[in-house]
């Protein structure tokens, strides 16, 4: 939100220093993201001089140019080329010499250099109104007031207003702060702290009153919940113009665009005091009444913007009496019943609309106006009239209109103040300091919140009504810290704590294997829990039906709460890939949400995404990509390590991998992991083969328990190692010969790996190789040759039994 300083010093005479009136602000509450010097004329006519054109001849080798010199007050006149047609000698005129740099309408700027024009030099150039933004005026040349002298700076001649804006970082519950009236009278309490006690000018409507009651408009509201208070009042002989020059210079100042007296005037009011208003062309009004209320759903609606729009039967509309909708109230105007140049009577509109049905119709129609930021967040309620009294005389005084009629004011029930109870000991206890009671009855006079009554307990207050973030007694303790200054509270300089031990087991699992990932070289991401509804229609897994829907989505890229953590996790694969970052290793701990009949289900799961090569690219490693081997050995090390072994591998038919397998423990399912369908990653763009691993982390959990972890002493004696070369069938698996060899010999050996697979012509049909390498230690002693020799005769035989294996 942007502050004008100039603005501002209408309702506080001060003479503090923008600077240090911005960091007064801040400590406020109100923070001052950035303090901007603007000019209402930027770059302030530097290098704009006056100059008197003494000669003006016909250019010799140009129809539409012509040849001047003109005296610039220094004794040289110079040549400048000029292709105005109403430059002429004897004028006195604005030149921008050589050097100066001029803006145009978007703020850039360029640079006036002596130069050739079609033969003739240059020296300057005679400007028109627009070319120094003074005007939009560009049929010729701005000719100055005669008396004027050649070399008086322009910046003397016309009125520049040099300004400082404040970009205050407004936060959702300072509704108060929302105009320069508001952050004035917060300034205000600030300065009163500091010493300095000023007051608070307000605009007089003391001088309303009205001319002729010859155009009345009545009011009408269908529900007084919706618009709690509506006013409005009609004004007749008005002329649609130009603003005059110091309002428009207060709203470019805030950056808002001039475009005539009327819209200027409401666009002023709204930001002085914060309350919205709305003109309508009383012409375009039928029937002499206006009615509040809602329609149908449906029902067509043209806007400002030229865009039709359906409305909603919850839109508050201002209509005329044929029912014709003029006017989403609080949000924005019609096309058909807005202010134009050939407009001389107005209804002027000064209402407060309830924020919650503001907040809803500006979501629906995605329309963020300065109005409906306003009445979303609550106005004063007490502005109301006043701020229609204080546009009206604008009106009347710059647009020459007439007050037509009376005000009318609708409110039924007036909305009451709040009443507070604080107490003094609860104010220390969350201070951390005892402020002086006078101190504080300061305070609170300053931020208009009334004492009525006293007691050594505390104090029975009243808040203002346009302090909504302000009910509770903690909303007044901040109050008054703010205003105080927390850089004022003393603290200690020894901090007395005490250490406490996270015992949350279900934490420590996940660091366990938060850790091990990340040794693994995984990052770790996290993921919004909202996302697309449209993801559940890349997998026959997943219901529409089980969908957990927002109320007010902020957008339908966050519409759902997620049924799988797959699709948020390829949205990261996606995004890094077309980084560049192709080599990917991520993990996730999150939870998915489904609706299903008996009620709202949360699963905790843990998801790895593998895509890529294995290791960054080096001279001294040989590129490998990862593959579906490499998760599974992820996979079983990270169960291993939480003492999950003796899984169960099935085969996995999902329509969101075109391989896979889960691993079991007993009956318990506890990840299912494969390679990601290339259907489901054209839809992320994704054309490299990406591994998916989700674990059921609920049931990890269960499982895992209070199961302790069992620590051994690295073995004192050798381990053996022998290798077999068996033929197999090309059904048998090597889980079968690794459970078989454990099986024959459970005391002495190992591991068994397999380190080679063969299947070839030389072959018989059928078969294939399997290199598999047995590691054996005896923890005791070691071991002989014979010993080896029989246990390795021990397992040749099992499997020459079980399997049909033959040694090759």
């Amino acid at each position: 939100m942007k502050i004008s300083y100039n603005w501002l010093r209408q309702f506080l005479q001060t003479d503090w220093e923008a600077e240090k009136t911005g960091e007064l602000l801040t400590d406020l509450g109100l923070e001052v993201e950035g303090i901007e010097k603007v000019e209402s004329i930027k770059g302030s006519l530097n290098g704009v001089v006056v100059g008197e054109v003494k000669t003006c001849e016909k250019h010799p080798n140009a129809d539409k140019l012509k040849v001047t010199t003109v005296d610039l007050g220094d004794g040289n006149p110079v040549q400048i080329v000029c292709g105005a047609p109403n430059v002429d000698a004897g004028q006195k005129v604005p030149v921008a010499t050589v050097g100066t740099l001029l803006y145009d309408e978007k703020g850039e700027s360029f640079k006036i250099k002596k130069g050739k024009i079609r033969g003739e030099e240059s020296h300057g150039m005679i400007c028109a109104e627009d070319e120094l933004g003074l005007g939009k005026g560009h049929d010729g040349i701005m000719v100055l007031d005669e008396s004027l002298t050649p070399g008086t700076p322009c910046s003397e001649v016309f009125n520049i207003e040099t300004d400082y804006v404040f970009e205050i970082g407004l936060t959702p519950n300072r509704a108060d702060g929302m105009s320069h009236f508001g952050v004035a009278r917060d300034l205000r309490a600030g300065l009163i702290q500091q010493g300095t006690n000023i007051e608070l000018i307000s605009p007089s409507v003391s001088d309303f009153h009205v001319d002729e009651r010859t155009l009345k408009i009545d009011i009408e509201v269908e529900n007084k919940d919706l618009v709690p208070r509506y006013c409005g009042i009609t004004m007749t002989d008005v002329e649609v113009k130009d603003s005059p020059e110091w309002i428009q210079n207060r709203l470019k100042a805030i950056g808002i665009a001039p475009k005539n007296n009327i819209v200027d005037i409401t666009n002023y009011v709204l930001h002085e005091l914060g309350q919205p208003l709305h003109a309508f062309d009383a012409a375009k009004i039928r029937g002499g009444r206006v009615v509040v209320k809602t329609l149908d759903e449906g029902t067509k609606f043209t806007t400002l913007d030229e865009l039709e729009r359906e409305l909603s039967s919850e839109d508050i509309m201002i209509c005329d009496a044929d029912n014709n909708p003029l006017c989403i109230g609080g949000v924005f105007g019609g096309i058909k019943s807005g202010v134009t140049e050939h407009t001389t009577t107005i209804f002027l509109e000064s209402a407060y609309f309830n924020p919650v049905s503001v907040r809803k119709t500006a979501k629906r129609h995605a329309l963020n106006t300065d109005a409906s930021f306003r009445f979303e967040r609550g106005i004063d309620v007490n502005l109301t009239k006043y701020a229609l009294k204080r546009a009206a005389l604008l009106i009347e005084e710059y647009a020459g209109g007439k007050m037509s009629s009376d005000v009318l004011d609708f409110y039924p029930e007036k909305i009451e103040d709040f009443e507070v109870f604080l107490s003094f000991e609860n104010a220390y206890k969350l201070i951390g300091q005892e402020i002086p009671q006078e101190t504080i009855k300061k305070i609170l006079a300053s931020l208009d919140i009334k004492i009525n009554s006293v007691t050594e307990a505390g104090l029975g207050l009243v808040v203002p009504s346009y302090r909504v973030d302000v009910q509770r007694e903690a909303d007044i303790i901040e109050e008054i810290l703010r205003v105080y200054g927390y850089n004022n509270i003393e603290f200690s300089h020894k901090l007395n704590t005490s250490i406490s031990f996270d015992s949350d087991k279900e934490v420590k699992i996940e660091n366990i294997v938060a850790n091990q990932l990340t040794a693994l070289g995984f990052n770790e991401t996290m993921a919004n829990s909202l996302t697309k509804a449209d993801y559940i229609e890349l997998s026959e897994n997943l219901s529409p039906e089980h969908n957990v829907e927002m109320l007010n989505p902020l957008s339908n890229d966050l519409k759902v709460m997620r049924q799988s953590l797959l699709f948020s996790g390829l949205e990261s694969v996606s995004y890094n890939i077309n980084r560049k970052n192709n080599a990917l290793k991520f993990y996730e701990f999150g939870k998915t949400y489904h609706k299903y009949e008996s009620g709202y289900q949360e699963d905790k799961h843990l998801t790895l995404f593998v895509t890529g090569n294995k290791t960054q690219d080096s001279w001294n490693t040989e590129t490998q990509t990862s593959d579906f081997f490499y998760l599974k050995g992820i996979i079983t090390a990270m169960l291993s390590r939480l003492g999950l072994n003796s899984l169960k591998t099935t085969p996995v038919k999902s329509d969101i991998f075109s391989e896979g397998v889960s691993l079991s423990l007993g009956k318990t399912k506890l990840v299912e992991f494969g390679v990601v369908k290339r259907a489901i990653l054209k839809g992320f763009s994704i054309k490299q083969e990406v591994l998916f691993a989700d674990f059921n982390w609920d049931s990890i959990l269960k499982l895992v328990g209070n199961k302790k972890m069992k620590v051994t002493a690295l073995p004192k004696f050798p381990a053996v190692k022998r290798d077999l070369a068996l033929l197999l069938d090309n059904k048998v698996e090597f889980k079968e010969i690794y459970n078989l060899a454990f099986q024959s010999e459970r005391k002495l050996l190992k591991e068994v790996d397999l380190f080679d697979v063969y299947e070839g012509d030389k072959l018989p049909e059928g078969k294939k190789s399997y290199a598999v390498s047995f590691v054996i230690q005896d923890e005791n002693k070691t071991l002989a040759d014979k010993q080896i020799d029989k246990i390795m005769q021990k397992l040749q035989q099992s499997f020459e039994k079980n399997l049909n294996a033959v040694l090759r």
